[in-house]
């Protein structure tokens, strides 16, 4: 079976600011999973670029990561999230970077999935508090 093609840019500009919050995540890495940048520590917690669950529509610019339990619902009501295709029946969501300018926000949707995926002691080495972007 033929690779994947890649599906993005490497210089894509909201890809390198995702990629810099991302990777500052202790034990943080990148790799390309079905032509596309996954950020892992362990388990992958963040994916750049999807598609929309029962839709053909593709969001190469989107942040796809996995919600705090306890803010998921509200998520879920708030019109710029969308439920990515393969990964949303895992309880994924997502968001398209390309219609929201807010770095701290997406800063903090990257921690809370990393808090869910990464190994004791990566969390142990993040502040308290998330920091701003």
């Amino acid at each position: 079976m033929p690779p994947h093609p890649i599906m993005f840019d490497q210089k894509d500009p909201l890809l390198l600011r995702l990629r810099e919050i991302a990777l500052a995540l202790p034990e943080a890495t990148e790799q390309i999973s079905h032509g596309r940048p996954v950020f892992r520590c362990g388990r992958m917690f963040a994916q750049y670029g999807g598609g929309e669950k029962g839709t053909r529509v593709r969001h190469d610019t989107a942040l796809l990561f996995i919600p705090d339990p306890g803010e998921k619902a509200a998520l879920e009501q708030d019109g710029r999230f969308f439920v990515p295709a393969y990964l949303g029946p895992y309880g994924w969501l997502a968001v398209d970077l390309s219609a929201d300018g807010d770095w701290d926000e997406i800063a903090e949707l990257l921690d809370a999935s990393f808090r869910q995926v990464a190994p004791k002691r990566a969390i142990a080495r993040l502040p308290s508090e998330p920091e701003q972007a």
